[in-house]
């Protein structure tokens, strides 16, 4: 046993005090929020040790393991993500949490009702560490008819395992989506076997029976032709102010996205200390925060970046945050309630202001699409390209082919300059 030990002082750590000890060889360890807390499961382990108590592989002791009847799959699920909390980054928390939140409920008695309405929202919800309404009808369906984890058998899981690759409607799920429930439900089961609980991994063997396919994601290349140049967005995002106040903050919002190429995730998490907007040319966004689910903030999806912006973007911006009194931390896109813009309204905007120019729908999304096609048009590096999406050379190339169209001969007439 080591004694109490605390993180750095950064206040990011929402359990600083940790509980460490070893056992035939291999370092285990614990967080807590109070270093009572910590103290107090110190004590618990070391006079286990001294009364002598057999310890599972887990690293605590046996005893405290409970028989696989006692406990339901659902609170199992809790049980296993609190484990592994802490040390989860948060968009991998919402992915376990969102993959277990659909395996929970087919994990249930063969004679039991319908599920109550909005169950898997519910999960969502609940299934983080944190209060756990009983009282809830969810909770009370579930502490009737989930299955124990005593009851798991291998042909229950495989038929699980093959709904798992299934939306709501029965059509079947993305490869690499399918797989990430997959891999996150067996990982739930299988850490009950770790842990002794279970005597023997009940999910079943991979198909020996067919070759087995690797899940490989495949990269759809943007229709580059359908996108709006430079003037028709322009248009556009001035099309998008109304006379309703919300209006000039999804206009904001959607000159930041195309003219930035930021991701949606990425636009409504920025704060002004992530601005840099000089009085005249160019300025910069560091992009380090992305909305990870449920308005937390989180790092962006393929890490942070700093992306110039042109002066265009730099008068948008220093007006907006001139006509608002933003401290350094906060987010500058809001509603008036303090709230995050939601997705479905910032899209019915941008939809009418497409209209109102003659232009067919596209998704806020397609900004982002739009801005990396101006770019590569305008005959900028790829690889900076690809630096200011946070994109990797291959990625962009297979994802912007379109854009491309012409490269060959303006490479051609260069070599040939070069060569004579």
């Amino acid at each position: 046993m080591f004694g109490v030990q605390r993180r750095g002082s950064s206040t990011r750590h929402r359990r600083p005090w940790i509980v460490r000890w070893s056992l035939d060889g291999r370092q285990h360890s614990k967080s807590f929020r109070t270093r009572a807390e910590a103290e107090r499961y110190r004590s618990v382990l070391m006079q286990a040790q001294r009364t002598g108590q057999t310890f599972d592989v887990g690293g605590e002791p046996a005893s405290w393991l409970p028989a696989p009847e006692d406990v339901q799959m659902h609170d199992w699920a809790r049980r296993w993500l609190a484990e592994q909390w802490a040390e989860w980054q948060p968009r991998t928390r919402a992915s376990a949490v969102e993959a277990l939140a659909r395996f929970v409920p087919l994990l249930v008695h063969p004679t039991a009702p319908p599920a109550p309405q909005g169950l898997r929202g519910y999960l969502l919800r609940s299934l983080p560490p944190g209060l756990v309404s009983t009282e809830d009808p969810c909770e009370r369906w579930l502490a009737r008819w989930c299955l124990q984890l005593g009851q798991l058998n291998r042909q229950q899981l495989a038929d699980v395992e093959q709904r798992l690759g299934l939306g709501a409607n029965g059509t079947p799920l993305g490869a690499s989506t399918a797989g990430r429930f997959r891999k996150t439900a067996k990982a739930c089961v299988r850490r009950a076997v770790e842990l002794d609980i279970l005597p023997a991994d009940p999910w079943p063997p991979a198909s020996r029976g067919r070759a087995q396919r690797k899940s490989v994601r495949v990269r759809r290349a943007v229709d580059t032709g359908r996108l709006p140049d430079p003037a028709t967005m322009a248009a556009a995002i001035a099309a998008i102010a109304t006379q309703q106040p919300a209006s000039r903050t999804y206009q904001a919002m959607t000159a930041v996205a195309y003219y930035g190429g930021l991701r949606p995730a990425e636009v409504v998490m920025l704060r002004p200390r992530h601005l840099h907007l000089p009085e005249q040319g160019w300025g910069r966004i560091d992009v380090h925060e992305a909305d990870v689910g449920h308005d937390e903030p989180g790092e962006p999806k393929t890490g942070p970046r700093s992306v110039p912006v042109p002066p265009q973007l730099v008068t948008v911006l220093r007006d907006w945050i001139g006509a608002h009194a933003f401290t350094d931390d906060e987010f500058i896109f809001r509603t008036r309630s303090g709230k995050r813009p939601t997705a479905s309204n910032w899209a019915r905007s941008w939809r009418r202001a497409l209209r109102e120019i003659g232009h067919r729908p596209l998704r806020v999304y397609d900004c982002r699409h739009a801005a990396a096609t101006t770019w590569l048009r305008a005959g900028v590096p790829l690889g900076d390209v690809a630096r200011r999406m946070g994109h990797s050379v291959e990625t962009l190339v297979s994802t912007y082919v379109g854009a491309l169209a012409g490269d060959e001969e303006l490479a051609n007439e260069r070599i040939g300059t070069a060569l004579r």
